[in-house]
């Protein structure tokens, strides 16, 4: 029993480290948008530094995660946690990434002093947010309800990315001198679209942690 309690305080310590994880994903994001928005160079290199803080968050918890699996050689279920532990801090790893990205972005397009950046970027975050905490709470009390839900969501991010990048092609069509700056906004779109991927990739370790099948919510 003491071996089996102690398995379940060490579980306990990796999902809160998963959410210690996330929340430095979405104020990575967060930070991202405000500094691609506000022109903000210097937050955007605060940004990049700071990465380094989440690669290792990351590494830490996977080596938590395989030590466990080494010492107690869990089976079903107790094996699935673990295992969806490793993939999903692979995802928000990504998803820093991807906000990162965003802020080297932004640094590029300081260069540029009258871009107007279209309002759909904001609208994608918010729902990425959203999608972001649908899926913490279903983690955290493993709802494949909500967690199905985070599809419909990541489709909307999808039908905005679509929409943001048809604007910007017309844009370079009539200005082709601002190729570049279509280029650097465009790839904005596309790490916010790719960050909503990386939850919806969560989605689905829940889903399998849970019903021990393999979803596709993308």
């Amino acid at each position: 029993m003491a071996t089996r309690g102690q398995f379940h305080h060490e579980l306990e310590e990796i999902n809160n480290d998963i959410i210690r994880l996330a929340d430095a994903a979405e104020e990575a994001l967060e930070n991202a948008i405000n500094a691609l928005f506000n022109k903000d160079t210097e937050q955007a290199k605060a940004i990049i530094e700071q990465d380094h803080n989440i690669d290792r968050l990351e590494i830490e918890i996977n080596d938590k995660t395989i030590l466990l699996i080494a010492k107690q050689q869990p089976v079903a279920t107790d094996l699935r946690r673990l295992i969806i532990a490793l993939r999903i801090v692979t995802d928000l790893e990504r998803m820093a990434d991807n906000a990162k990205n965003i802020a080297n972005a932004t640094i590029y397009l300081g260069e540029y002093n009258e871009v107007i950046l279209p309002e759909g970027l904001k609208k994608m975050h918010e729902i990425a947010k959203d999608m972001l905490h649908t899926a913490l709470k279903a983690f955290r009390e493993e709802d494949i309800t909500l967690a199905s839900s985070l599809s419909a969501m990541d489709d909307k991010v999808d039908r905005l990315y679509k929409l943001i990048i048809s604007e910007l092609l017309g844009e370079t069509a009539t200005n082709p001198d601002k190729i570049q700056y279509v280029m650097q906004v465009s790839f904005c779109a596309r790490y916010l679209e790719r960050y909503a991927d990386h939850i919806t990739n969560i989605g689905e370790s829940i889903l399998f942690l849970v019903k021990g099948e393999n979803y596709n919510l993308n």
